[in-house]
């Protein structure tokens, strides 16, 4: 059965340009499916779904939008139209890949419909927006960017090479089958840092030994909002969430925030879990030249050129410990923690730089003093990073998947 590649934008102002990608991927051997997003100027060519359908779809009329009066509306309905379209030709079989292309406005739209769709399915977005910081476009989601290096408009020597390699991506990533899986594995989750890397791998074996396939997420604000994204899409039966420190961030202000609601996921999916205030000692930034004036005289850690570490204090770790152990109070799951008494990381280690037991002490007591009395707590005179530390919470966390079976 040949495949469908979904081509999503704007055919008022690039339609040119996207009946050239058209073309090229037809001529690929794959089928096109073009949805139009364009409210202004008229379509260069007939789509196959019309902009009055997404904005029907967005709960807007196109002849109000097409009045110009309110952009933004017209982008907000859009938006939504588009996203509602995209996710309904997937859900009917009828989305093999998607592909887009587009300054600043087309990106937001093309991206957000991209969104909806799971990890896994192809997803190309050629931008103006893609030399730089594109995470506001990409959310959690595995979306393929090409920097447009000139503005999407019209075809030339330029574009016609960008555009070609465009093409060229999405028809190889929807052509490209995966290999045939192994017998499935259930998955669970687990998050690292630099800093608890021994204790995460350690865990890790003891977990597959046991069936397990264990997915590992960079604690570094996107690695965060991935993982829980996962959890709330359904595929995780576990989450080993050992390496919270992206909270830290979140108190601080530091440059690896993964949002107030970062823990969350798994409480509110019901999966699951063993917590731990891993990394929590350290609150991340970029450079020491970049550090915010009033953290300037604190414990700072040059982790390499471009990161800077800042030691945590018990102010801060009394807020995080608060945070962790709402997040845990939300869970309908079995949920537990393991403390680790002598040190959140390998810098908090007995003569460690960031080695401070009265601030991890503080976090420590706000987990208790705020927790369910429900939820279990398993205290260890440890280091997150000593094997009977890891081996207690991946055995903890088996113990709460056959009790949740």
């Amino acid at each position: 059965m040949t495949k469908t590649v979904v081509i999503v934008g704007a055919l008022d102002t690039k339609g040119a340009e996207f009946a050239f990608i058209k073309a090229l991927i037809e001529a690929a051997g794959l089928k096109t499916l073009v949805v139009d997003f364009g409210v202004m100027g008229a379509p260069a060519f007939p789509p196959d779904i019309d902009r009055a359908e997404v904005a029907r779809a967005g709960g807007g009329d196109l002849a109000q939008l097409a009045s110009g009066d309110h952009k933004d509306a017209a982008m907000e309905v859009m938006a939504t139209g588009l996203a509602a379209v995209v996710r309904r030709l997937y859900d009917a079989g009828k989305l093999d890949g998607i592909i887009g292309m587009g300054g600043s406005g087309g990106t937001s739209l093309a991206t957000r419909a991209m969104r909806t769709l799971p990890i896994g399915v192809p997803k190309v977005m050629v931008s103006t927006m893609a030399g730089g910081d594109v995470s506001a476009y990409a959310g959690a989601k595995d979306i393929t960017f090409i920097p447009s290096i000139v503005d999407v408009a019209g075809i030339n020597r330029i574009s016609r090479a960008i555009y070609t390699n465009a093409a060229g991506a999405i028809v190889g990533m929807v052509k490209m089958d995966a290999p045939p899986p192994q017998a499935e594995k259930p998955l669970i989750t687990a998050s690292m840092f630099g800093n608890t890397t021994k204790a995460v791998d350690h865990a890790r074996s003891i977990l597959e030994a046991n069936g397990y396939e264990v997915l590992v997420f960079h604690a570094t604000g996107a690695g965060g909002k991935t993982m829980e994204s996962l959890i709330t899409d359904g595929y995780i039966v576990g989450s080993l969430d050992i390496t919270t420190t992206e909270l830290a961030d979140t108190v601080c202000g530091g440059v690896f925030d993964a949002g107030p609601e970062r823990c969350l996921a798994a409480s509110r999916a019901g999966v699951p879990a063993v917590l731990a205030p891993g990394c929590v000692d350290m609150a991340n930034f970029w450079g020491v030249e970049t550090m915010p004036e009033k953290y300037r005289q604190r414990n700072l850690y040059r982790w390499n050129p471009n990161v800077t570490l800042m030691r945590t204090n018990v102010e801060e770790n009394t807020r995080i410990g608060e945070m962790l152990a709402a997040a845990a109070n939300a869970s309908t799951a079995p949920v537990a923690f393991v403390l680790p008494r002598k040190g959140v990381s390998m810098l908090d280690s007995e003569g460690g730089q960031f080695w401070d037991p009265e601030a991890d002490a503080a976090c420590f007591d706000a987990i208790k003093r705020n927790l369910r009395a429900d939820i279990p707590v398993i205290e260890l005179d440890n280091n997150i990073n000593d094997p009977e530390f890891s081996a207690t919470v991946a055995e903890t966390l088996l113990g709460l998947l056959q009790k949740g079976a």
